[in-house]
C-alpha cells in the first residue's frame, strides 16, 4: 500500500488507504487489509515533505545504475562527479549503495566521518565543491558488514536525503547498488521521479550483463524515470604497447617473464611501436553490445569506455583520471560519454554560463 495505492486484494467499492473512513466504511466490511487501513497515519509522508524542501536546492539529480555488480558503476560514478566538478559545477556524490559502499575509497575519503552541524549532516569534502555522502563514512571498522533488511536500508536513504545539508548544488550524482531493489525504488519514490532528471546505465558488452540491463531499463520506464543513456564500460582493454607485460610459455605450461627482452626488441627493430596502444576484446560484443541493444530499445547510448588498467589504478587511489595524462584511453573515453549526455540534456548551456 505504499503512497497510498489501493491494494490489489482490496474490496471492490474501496475508498483508499488514505481516506478518513478507510477501514471503517460499509465497503471496508471482510477486507484483508481492513485493521491495516483503520490504524495507518492519513496525509502525507512527513518524511517526503521534509526531503522535498531539501532537495529544492538541487537543480540536477542524475542515478547511476547497472543490472550487474563489477561493470564499474561506482568507477563512473565517481569519475563523472570529479568531471562536474572539474567544471565548476557544485556537485554531490550520494552512495546508497548500502551493503557495498565503495564510493569513499574511489574519492580518496577512507577513514572520514560525518559532522553534524545546526543545518544537519555534514558531507565529506574531496573539494569545496565535491562533497561525498556514504554509509561507509558512519562504519566503526571499515571490514564490517553491513546485514540489512530493506526497512532499514530505506530509512537511512531517507535520512540522507532529508538531513544532509548539501546547500545549493548544481549536480546530485547518486550511486545505487546494482539491480532494481528496495533502495532503487526508495531512491525514486523519496525524490519524486519527476524531480530526477534521469538515470544512466552502465554496462559490460556481454550478453551476460545486458540481459539484466534491459530490466534495468524496464524499471525505469516504469517508475517514470528518464533513461539518460547507457555507457558500455570495459569495452576491450586498451592501453600502450610498451606497459604490457610478455611472457613465454614452457612446453611444461610455465610462464617465463620476457618483458625486458620483448621492451629492449621492439626498440631496436620496431621503434614505431613504442607509441601504439594495444587493443583486445576482453567480453564477447559479437552480437552488437550496448548500442545494439539501445537501438533496440529506443534509449539513448552514450558510448564505449575501454578497460584501462590506469583507471583501475585511479579508482584505487581515489583520484581523478582528468587530471594528468596517466589515463590517456579511457579519459578521453569518459570525457566524451559526459559531453554527450550534458548535450542530450541541454545541460552544455549551463557550462557556457558558469564559464561565463
Amino acid at each position: 500500500m505504499e503512497n497510498g495505492e489501493i491494494p490489489e486484494n482490496a474490496n471492490e467499492h474501496c475508498p483508499g488507504p488514505q481516506s478518513d473512513s478507510a477501514g471503517k466504511s460499509d465497503a471496508c466490511e471482510g477486507c484483508p487489509n481492513q485493521q491495516i487501513c483503520a490504524t495507518a497515519p492519513k496525509g502525507p509522508d512527513p518524511d517526503v515533505v521534509a526531503i522535498a524542501e531539501r532537495m529544492a536546492t538541487v537543480k540536477h539529480k542524475i542515478l547511476v545504475l547497472s543490472g550487474k555488480g563489477g561493470v564499474g558503476k561506482s568507477t563512473f560514478s565517481a569519475q563523472l562527479a570529479f568531471a562536474l566538478a572539474a567544471m565548476d559545477f557544485q556537485v554531490g556524490l550520494l552512495d546508497i549503495d548500502i551493503c557495498g559502499p565503495s564510493i569513499p575509497k574511489m574519492l580518496g575519503l577512507e577513514g572520514q566521518e560525518i559532522h553534524q552541524s545546526n543545518l544537519g549532516w555534514s558531507p565529506v569534502y574531496v573539494e569545496s565543491n565535491l562533497g561525498v555522502m556514504s554509509i561507509g563514512f558512519m562504519l566503526p571498522e571499515p571490514d564490517d558488514a553491513v546485514i540489512w533488511r530493506g526497512p532499514r536500508k530505506n530509512a537511512l536513504i531517507k535520512q540522507f536525503l532529508k538531513d544532509v545539508y548539501w546547500g545549493e548544488l548544481d549536480f546530485l550524482v547518486v550511486d545505487a547498488p546494482p539491480g532494481t531493489s528496495d533502495e532503487h525504488i526508495s531512491i525514486v519514490q523519496c525524490l519524486d521521479a519527476g524531480s530526477i532528471d534521469g538515470a544512466i546505465i552502465v554496462t559490460t558488452p556481454q550478453q551476460v550483463s545486458l540481459i539484466d540491463v534491459r530490466k534495468e531499463v524496464s524499471f525505469c520506464k516504469k517508475v517514470g524515470v528518464q533513461v539518460l543513456g547507457i555507457v558500455e564500460n570495459m569495452s576491450g582493454l586498451c592501453q600502450p604497447v610498451m606497459d604490457f607485460k610478455f611472457l613465454r610459455m614452457t612446453e611444461a605450461g610455465e610462464q617465463i617473464d620476457v618483458t625486458e627482452w620483448a621492451r629492449e626488441h621492439l626498440k631496436e627493430r620496431a621503434p614505431e611501436f613504442l607509441s601504439t596502444i594495444a587493443c583486445t576484446e576482453v567480453f564477447d560484443s559479437s552480437r552488437g553490445g550496448a548500442e545494439k541493444m539501445c537501438r533496440e530499445m529506443g534509449v539513448p547510448f552514450l558510448g564505449k569506455v575501454p578497460l584501462d588498467p590506469q583507471l583501475c589504478k585511479a579508482a584505487e587511489e581515489g583520484r581523478s583520471c582528468f587530471v594528468d595524462q596517466k589515463c590517456g584511453v579511457s579519459a578521453p573515453a569518459l570525457k566524451k560519454v559526459i559531453d554527450k549526455m550534458m548535450e542530450n540534456q541541454g545541460l552544455s548551456r549551463m557550462l557556457v554560463d558558469n564559464n561565463a
